[in-house]
């Protein structure tokens, strides 16, 4: 069984006790979340698609660990204009498993 959702803008595929990294959450370490943006769920059989979201179905994650991801170097350059910028950039993140699917 697996389920597709939406969270904070950007949509993922949920299974089973699986690892998904989505963008930095607020929540201590072992927070349980219930996320009902839920696109479509499949049970291997039986297909339900949302217009947009599946009613009534849920999914409920529990939050593990924050971390940051490399770093992202950003060079800025313009010929001849003696302009060049370097900036770099390292975006946080969230490990949330997969608990349960409920659809």
């Amino acid at each position: 069984m697996y389920a597709l959702f939406e969270y904070k803008g950007k949509q993922y595929k949920a299974e089973k006790d699986a690892l998904i990294q989505v963008d930095k959450i607020d929540a201590e370490a072992g927070a349980k979340i219930e996320i009902d943006s839920v696109l479509l769920v499949s049970d291997g059989d039986n297909v339900k698609v949302g217009t947009p979201y599946v009613s009534g179905a849920k999914i409920e994650v529990v939050v593990e660990n924050d971390f940051r991801d490399k770093k992202v170097l950003v060079f800025k350059y313009k010929s001849k204009k003696d302009y060049h910028r370097l900036i770099g950039h390292r975006q946080e993140y969230t490990n949330v498993r997969v608990k349960n699917i409920i659809g």
